[in-house]
């Protein structure tokens, strides 16, 4: 019922986002002598604020037309070449020169934790001078109707193992926070079964392979609830008119509003510098505000049967890092990597995988040698900094790319890596 109130409140505050936006562009517009003084730019930057809090934000697109490839520019084309209910892989098809070797390809696997794959934007951004790129784009489950069938953590790991096997040998694959656990499982599954197409190499980025270390706020709430607290208060039914009517649910709006509430108080100076930007005529800052907010505010569904399976093995019962993880009929058993190298990346301020969250998986991955295997902690970063941002590009992306050329399966590529490359 509260998902339906949810909506019904959207469409009531629909009238009035309009009305808003309208006086907005009436005080805004640069002929209304109003425009020009204080109260003309306070009166237009209270309503864009309104119509900004108000408002559904739509998916938003990855928009990387082109990129540089040594030193010349490329296009860049977007294609799905794989296709599931809950999922489409998209390649960032570069137009490369004629002759010239490809470079490593890259499955990049986005969380499904409530934001779109575009959230790893600045991720692909970077990585795209280097590598052949590939990126999960994780179906909202508001849009997928029931005839489709459900979507657990098992389905997941399918998924992932599926996608290796389309892009064949010498892949490389990267994971993102949420699914650093499902990517490393699917990876020692393959492993398990002697899998020709396991992975080249495996990044796992501020990802909770082991929550019992640093325990966070997120954490926390799955250890001080039971899952029934889950399944009563946060599973909803996705309301008509939707493709998905009546799928189960975990809401992205609810997952929003958890990520907002433990920062609340840097989201509200947020907001307020953004109001002052925009009276001020700052518009560089206040597009900065605008190109985050579209971001971090669109969110997705997830299935119910995912989200609750995923805190109980996940966050509960630890289940990975206790050997106890299953997928199927089959126990994930990390120690059966050993032919894929392993690097795993944290931020030294991450507030939601705990340092040492991450690199536990160097501890249960008995088997892989050392010289396959790296560990790196980025100073001075939080989570979205582990895979965006300035130090991103210029700390992290480069060992990534470092460490996948130098555990390729294949003849090294011509491509030029770029500079402070080298793993350590």
């Amino acid at each position: 019922m509260f998902y339906q109130l949810y909506e019904l409140n959207h469409a009531m505050m629909a009238p009035w986002r309009a009305t808003a936006d309208a006086m907005r562009l009436a005080y805004a517009n640069p002929l209304n002598p109003i425009s020009h003084t204080y109260f003309g730019r306070a009166a237009a930057a209270g309503l864009e604020v309104f119509e900004r809090m108000t408002r559904r934000y739509g998916k938003p697109e990855f928009g990387l037309p082109e990129t540089v490839v040594d030193e010349q520019t490329v296009q860049v084309r977007e294609k799905i070449v794989w296709r599931q209910p809950f999922c489409n892989l998209i390649h960032f098809e570069r137009a490369l020169p004629k002759g010239r070797s490809s470079d490593p390809k890259v499955l990049i696997v986005a969380p499904m934790s409530g934001h779109y794959a575009t959230l790893l934007r600045g991720t692909v951004e970077a990585l795209l001078p280097h590598s052949d790129i590939y990126i999960t784009d994780w179906i909202d489950a508001r849009m997928v109707p029931l005839t489709e069938g459900t979507f657990d953590l098992d389905d997941y790991i399918d998924y992932v193992i599926d996608m290796l096997h389309f892009l064949g040998g010498d892949t490389h694959v990267i994971a993102v926070c949420q699914p650093a656990v499902p990517v490393l499982a699917a990876v020692a599954v393959m492993e398990g079964n002697d899998d020709p197409l396991s992975p080249a190499s495996m990044t796992l980025m501020g990802g909770p392979i082991d929550t019992r270390i640093n325990p966070t706020a997120v954490n926390q709430l799955a250890k001080d609830k039971p899952i029934k607290w889950f399944q009563d208060n946060v599973v909803m039914q996705v309301p008509f008119p939707q493709p998905g009517f009546l799928r189960p649910v975990y809401p992205g709006f609810l997952q929003l509003s958890g990520f907002m509430s433990m920062n609340l108080d840097r989201h509200l100076t947020a907001t307020k510098d953004f109001f002052e930007h925009l009276v001020k005529n700052d518009g560089d800052a206040a597009e900065k505000h605008r190109d985050f907010y579209d971001e971090y505010m669109a969110v997705m569904d997830l299935t119910a049967e995912f989200y609750l399976q995923t805190v109980e093995v996940v966050f509960m019962r630890h289940a990975l890092p206790k050997g106890e993880m299953m997928h199927r009929n089959q126990r994930v058993d990390t120690t059966a990597i050993r032919k894929v190298a392993l690097l795993t990346v944290e931020g030294e301020n991450d507030d939601i995988s705990g340092v040492g969250q991450t690199k536990a998986a160097q501890t249960i991955c008995t088997n892989i040698p050392e010289d396959m295997r790296m560990h790196y902690m980025q100073p001075d970063v939080g989570h979205y900094g582990v895979f965006n941002g300035s130090r991103f590009r210029r700390e992290i992306a480069p060992r990534i790319v470092a460490f996948q050329r130098q555990h390729s399966r294949r003849a090294k590529p011509v491509g030029r890596v770029i500079k402070g490359g080298k793993p350590g």
